[in-house]
């Protein structure tokens, strides 16, 4: 699903366009009577723009680290998100969602390892996202999504698990567009420099998962070719495979 993006942010205009996305999330929370949002922290880059811009927008929000065991640490997103909340003193508890993954998990109807461990692992986000709901529900919020354009082109995201939210803020920014966001809302450079992962098994990153980089995506979306064939059919093949994520649920109808 490639959409239009009617904008561009850049090192020149960046400061105009984190104040206008800061201003739509607090025009969404407060249309809804909400009393803020709620979304995973999980140390990475898109998910401390959001927060960052959350609060240029003045609008409350509430952060949930949530590791699997101890799988944060040993790949330092703890630090790093400890370190986010502590620089901007954003609210935030932890919740553990280890024994949750744990008493669903069964290989009892895998065809094969790859699939096993990719539905294990995709247990994960919806787990999470079933824990952050909740907590909306309970304290009268939105579930924020941290999501952005390259990962959507790409179906990079569960269905119902990290793609599943009710704003989407970042959902038309590439890549390189968010991090230029980071560095203006003066995001750790220990958070901006780290290969992107989805946390989803230990040493995991999204590039060596998908194949290509962020940067191939991003040219893909804004010029119509990442520079190479091959990625650009890669892409191709998996904007097809996951269009799925997007499309309605089908109904049967006479």
């Amino acid at each position: 699903m490639l959409e239009k993006k009617s904008f561009v942010i850049t090192e020149k205009n960046v400061a105009f366009y984190a104040g206008e996305i800061g201003n739509w999330i607090r025009k969404q929370v407060q249309e809804a009577d909400r009393k803020g949002v709620v979304f995973g922290m999980s140390g990475g880059v898109d998910c401390s723009v959001v927060a960052r811009l959350c609060q240029l927008g003045d609008v409350d929000l509430h952060l949930v680290v949530m590791p699997y065991g101890n799988d944060m640490e040993l790949s330092r997103s703890y630090a790093d998100a400890m370190t986010f909340i502590d620089q901007f003193a954003l609210p935030y508890h932890i919740f553990d969602i280890r024994p949750a993954v744990d008493a669903l998990i069964t290989d009892r109807f895998a065809s094969d390892e790859t699939t096993m461990v990719l539905s294990h692992a995709n247990l994960r986000p919806r787990i999470r996202m079933t824990y952050l709901y909740q907590l909306a529900q309970m304290s009268d919020r939105f579930v924020c999504g941290t999501s952005n354009l390259a990962e959507r082109v790409a179906g990079y995201f569960t269905k119902w698990g990290d793609g599943a939210c009710d704003i989407s803020p970042i959902a038309l920014l590439t890549k390189q567009e968010v991090y230029i966001l980071a560095r203006h809302l003066e995001i750790p450079d220990s958070i901006i420099r780290k290969p992107p992962s989805a946390g989803l098994w230990e040493g995991q990153t999204d590039e060596n998962e998908l194949g290509m980089t962020y940067n191939q995506i991003d040219a893909f979306i804004l010029d119509g070719t990442s520079g190479s064939k091959e990625v650009d059919a890669m892409i191709r093949k998996r904007m097809a495979w996951s269009m799925h994520k997007f499309v309605p649920i089908p109904v049967f109808q006479v």
